[in-house]
């Protein structure tokens, strides 16, 4: 399966309590710190709802 390497490159100060536990569900807790996930429609779903919050680059 492909890679899915995830940046948070906006602070999730000012957004819902949903998000920011979608974000710290993705494993990111600092800014600008890269994690590495299976692509997966669960994690696709997830991106999708923070996608104004991350990079996405796929490997």
């Amino acid at each position: 399966m492909a890679k899915l390497y995830i940046t948070l490159v906006k602070s999730t100060i000012g957004c819902s309590e949903k998000q920011r536990l979608t974000v710290q569900a993705l494993g990111l807790r600092k800014l600008h710190q890269t994690v590495e996930h299976e692509d997966s429609p669960a994690i696709r779903g997830m991106l999708n709802k923070v996608s104004h919050l991350v990079k996405v680059v796929e490997a």
